[in-house]
């Protein structure tokens, strides 16, 4: 097989699967970050094989592809098609890096291959299963001491609902979709640090970015009858939308005096109906998440090698709750139940 031949073979290969999987609810952002990985040895094109780098990249996945479809196995099409992506797209992103970057639409190689969703779940630590092998349920507190609150849960994996959490914070009047949508647009280079320094998840929506989503037609925004759904997310970096938005909430009561929270805020709304498909972050902490207006409810599964020890679990976050999370070692799916649009802002803590 000439060069030509195999240059359109894995174009076609990715092009295939990257459709597949964006179908499957798996945000564009994270087919992109797999995109690399099989290219960090200094081959040449010369060197290069297609069937053998396969072969190659499949037998690094083996030591832990066992736990992870085992554990997955009632999503089998989503994370055969990310297992898919890995491996085809690793090898099509070294060959032809140029034209992928043209028909995908990405303007930097660098924003590609920060991080990779496979070769990250791979290389994770295997988790001892304490955090999780008694829980029946997630447990609720109601006005939880910070010491009670970092004997029990701050470090320990176990997840908690906190009830009536948020008493006092403006944001619960305050936030809604045309306040972030003013904030946002009347804020000069919001937008775009969204863009350029941040992350925005579309998760099965048709928007592209944030500025997408405040150009909506009012009746869509309002989830009037027959318009498409949505249900986005994203984290802002920028100082002047980070200080509007912390006058209106305040630090977590229970959160330990001496911990630190993140400067980034996330924020995630929309309306009725699957938010985040099943997944797993790869951030640096423990994160609590506010939930401003609607309802959600949360689906927890154990990582794979804890599935005979461990118990899925459900919690269902009302107005006015928090729940914390560490989403690094917990799977996690969330759905919007029908009624108020949904908004939740959340940061991570140590």
């Amino acid at each position: 097989m000439d060069k030509t031949q195999v240059r359109n073979k894995l174009i076609k290969h990715y092009l295939k699967l990257f459709k597949e999987a964006t179908g499957n609810g798996i945000a564009s952002e994270n087919i992109k970050s797999i995109l690399q990985e099989s290219f960090k040895n200094g081959e040449t094109e010369k060197d290069f094989n297609f069937e053998n780098k396969s072969k190659q990249i499949d037998n690094e996945l083996n030591r832990k592809r066992e736990f992870f479809c085992k554990g997955l196995a009632w999503r089998p099409s989503t994370f055969a098609v990310i297992f898919l992506v890995g491996i085809v797209s690793a090898s099509a992103a070294y060959y032809c890096q140029g034209t992928l970057m043209e028909m995908t639409g990405i303007d930097s190689w660098q924003c590609i291959i920060e991080n990779n969703v496979v070769v990250s779940e791979l290389s994770r630590p295997l988790a001892t299963c304490d955090f999780c092998n008694t829980l029946d349920s997630v447990p609720i507190e109601y006005s939880i001491s910070s010491q009670d609150f970092r004997r029990k849960y701050s470090y320990t994996s176990v997840p908690v609902l906190i009830k009536n959490a948020t008493l006092g914070w403006s944001a619960m009047t305050v936030f809604s979709y045309n306040y972030l949508k003013d904030l946002y647009t009347e804020t000069e280079g919001a937008l775009a640090s969204v863009d350029e320094e941040c992350q925005f998840f579309h998760y099965n929506t048709d928007f592209n970015n944030l500025t997408e989503v405040f150009n909506m037609s009012d009746a869509r925004a309002n989830f009037t009858d027959g318009e498409k759904s949505w249900y986005i997310g994203w984290s802002n970096c920028h100082n002047e939308v980070k200080n509007e938005l912390r006058n209106h909430y305040e630090r977590p009561y229970f959160l330990p005096n001496d911990s630190e929270s993140s400067a980034l805020d996330w924020i995630f709304m929309g309306g009725s109906g699957p938010g985040a498909l099943i997944h797993l972050d790869y951030v640096q902490r423990p994160s609590w998440q506010a939930q401003i207006s609607g309802k959600k409810t949360w689906t927890l599964i154990p990582p794979p090698e804890c599935e005979k020890e461990c118990k899925d679990l459900n919690v269902t976050v009302h107005k006015g709750d928090i729940f914390v999370i560490d989403t690094n070692i917990w799977y996690h799916s969330t759905f919007i139940h029908p009624g108020d649009i949904s908004i939740t802002i959340g940061s991570e803590y140590d």
